[in-house]
């Protein structure tokens, strides 16, 4: 299959977009007809199914937009105070939000973590949950990653050195002793990043890391996801899954692999599960029960809210991290230079995995310690959490209750104040690049 083959998918898809504008739009002003108090059908068996039929439709017809975090309080020390999002550091693929707590001048300073959201076809915005079980005990940053469709070439382009390259320059923007935290496929780049951090003795080297149902090692146990790029070359997923992104996006002409094959992707593993879902939803609506159809709502509002990866980016991370295998064998490289994930000494690292994970496999997170032998023992720790899988491992009820406690503690026995460089060794920022793409 040739380029232009592949990206006539892209452009179909657009089209059956736009052309589904009028249909929607009629199908959201009958549901107002019908669902309008006013109406004597509205409260009748009849009116709820055709309402509840209209909604349906609209709502799989939709192309769903970027989801806001909507995060505006927390509770801090039995509190109530308010949280303010703000952009402090920004380049075209990514910005790195702060979510401050507004908080006695006086109150000692709370751990400062990083939350490395997945760019793996959904938005940060999926780590809400994450981000507001987090806030009531640290002081808490994290990568808003921008859709590849929304850049415009002019930009430039972006692959797994960049990717490691602005996590290291997002650690020196919050500074020295943060506790850095990836969550699902930023386990790599996280677990390079440090790397490679030890290595030049940099002055922000992060205080800990925490990997949580990341793919540092797809030999073990692998999942469905595992297999397919196992079965497949690079250049079929070239040839097959990378398309030039439309007119008349502002990205038009850059060759991405586009959020809605990666979500197809993810709803194909599941699809029974997602067709009861919808069916569920239907019948709630029908019943009236506004509370369960909320829920709905609320879950796939963020699930079917997809983005674009760059076609380096996300080429170089199949090949990288599915096909070869590279850090787990040693063989990975950032600029050229090997990624030495033995030199790793003064940063903590933790490890979380869910026991019924179906992306990252159980045991795929946990050899993030074999290939860092050189941590001391007292500095490392690993937690299976039983009857979860991948979404569990960062949200959800058992989350809350017995992830957050171990992140918390394990951030504040492994605090650490700025350190001076080791003797002999000048305090690195970061290489030419990262120290010429600095703060925007």
């Amino acid at each position: 299959m040739t380029k232009d083959s592949t990206s006539m998918f892209y452009q179909l898809y657009e089209m059956n977009h736009a052309a589904m504008v009028p249909f929607r739009a009629a199908a959201d002003a009958m549901r107002f007809i019908y669902a309008n108090p006013l109406n004597p059908l509205a409260e009748t068996p009849m009116g709820r199914t055709i309402t509840a039929s209209l909604e349906v439709f609209e709502r799989v017809t939709r192309r769903y937009a970027k989801p806001a975090f909507g995060v505006s309080q927390t509770t801090v020390d039995g509190a109530e105070v308010v949280v303010t999002e703000e952009i402090i550091w920004q380049k075209p693929f990514c910005n790195l939000l702060h979510f401050e707590r507004d908080l006695p001048k006086d109150r000692p300073a709370d751990q400062k973590i990083l939350l490395v959201a997945p760019m793996s076809g959904h938005y940060a915005t999926l780590l809400r949950g994450t981000v507001e079980a987090l806030l009531p005990h640290a002081d808490i940053y994290i990568t808003d990653w921008i859709d590849a469709r929304m850049v415009p070439l002019s930009d430039g382009h972006f692959d797994f050195d960049d990717y490691v390259d602005y996590l290291i320059d997002m650690l020196h923007e919050i500074g020295p002793g943060t506790h850095v935290v990836g969550v699902c496929q930023p386990s790599v780049p996280v677990l390079a990043a440090v790397a490679v951090m030890e290595k030049r003795n940099d002055r922000a080297l992060p205080a800990s890391m925490t990997l949580m149902g990341g793919p540092i090692d797809t030999r073990i146990n692998p999942t469905a996801v595992n297999k397919l790029a196992e079965e497949h070359s690079l250049d079929w997923f070239q040839d097959n899954v990378v398309m030039s992104v439309p007119w008349p996006q502002p990205g038009f002409a850059r060759r991405v692999y586009p959020g809605f094959l990666q979500l197809s992707g993810f709803m194909s593993m599941n699809l029974d599960r997602h067709l009861v879902a919808h069916k569920d939803f239907f019948e709630h609506l029908v019943k009236n029960d506004g509370e369960s159809a909320d829920k709905h709502r609320e879950f796939y509002d963020e699930y079917l809210a997809v983005m674009d990866l760059t076609e380096e980016f996300y080429l170089q991370t199949v090949d990288a991290v599915f096909i070869r295998h590279l850090l787990p064998k040693g063989e990975l490289t950032h600029r050229g230079e090997l990624v030495d994930t033995t030199a790793i000494t003064r940063v903590a690292l933790l490890t979380v995995e869910g026991e019924n994970d179906d992306i990252s496999g159980l045991g795929q997170t946990k050899a993030a310690h074999t290939i860092c032998p050189n941590i001391p023992d007292d500095k490392r720790t690993h937690y299976m959490q039983p009857d979860v899988g991948h979404y569990g491992v960062f949200n959800g009820s058992r989350f809350r209750r017995d992830i957050v406690p171990r992140m918390v503690d394990f951030a504040r026995k492994n605090a650490r104040a700025a350190e001076k460089p080791a003797a002999g060794k000048p305090a690195a920022r970061g290489n030419g690049k990262a120290a010429q793409n600095g703060k925007a």
